[in-house]
């Protein structure tokens, strides 16, 4: 895929028509979402649909970077300036572990799976507009949180991963194999008290 944000023209309707392509993919998969169904899903044209994404990988492409992207805006107007170290933590791994757990990340993330040996484009895509962006964030917030003397992270890119891989445990792996059809509030709270308390055991530098 080249020029991918080139290829993409956003106007009045194009969150219509992610809505509509949303959940479509979901319900019938990548391969059997039909642009028919997607156009008549969100209400527009067949014409007016190529109009915004071209091609119908750009459009699932499209549907999981919004998901992303609306997530790590939550969770950090979330955190606000007054949040301790623990308080940020805590948000940032609650809003991790609802999204892993969710319907619609399994959903995706299997789509992706599937999909991506013949369209490997589709993984690296998303990979560097999804989980990488999401993972520049929490650098630079830890990178804040180093120089107010609260952590101490020599590689700040590894210690982003880790910290989503915490908030995976248990709960990711279950879900995806369908060993859980649903999680308790309970069970989250448990992924995400340990993924804080693993953090800060191990890069935490002042008492919080």
């Amino acid at each position: 895929m080249v020029a991918i944000a080139a290829q993409i023209r956003k106007g009045r309707k194009y969150d219509q028509v992610l809505a509509g392509a949303r959940l479509v993919f979901l319900q019938q998969g990548f391969e059997g979402a039909s642009v028919d169904d997607i156009a008549r899903e969100a209400g527009v044209s067949k014409a007016t649909l190529y109009s915004y994404v071209p091609d119908k990988r750009l459009l699932f492409l499209e549907v999981a970077k919004a998901e992303c992207c609306r997530l790590a805006d939550e969770a950090e107007a979330n955190i606000g300036c007054d949040c301790t170290l623990r308080e940020a933590l805590t948000i940032a791994a609650r809003t991790l572990v609802d999204f892993f757990t969710s319907d619609f990340f399994l959903r995706m993330y299997r789509i992706f799976v599937a999909e991506s040996e013949r369209f490997p484009e589709l993984g690296r895509e998303f990979y560097a507009n999804g989980p990488q962006l999401g993972r520049e964030r929490m650098v630079r917030f830890f990178e804040d949180a180093e120089a107010r003397g609260l952590v101490m992270i020599a590689d700040k890119s590894l210690a982003a991963d880790q910290f989503a891989e915490l908030c995976r445990a248990d709960l990711f792996t279950k879900r995806v194999m369908g060993i859980l059809d649903a999680v308790t509030d309970a069970q989250k709270a448990r992924v995400v008290g340990g993924a804080v308390e693993m953090f800060l055991a191990r890069y935490g530098r002042k008492p919080d």
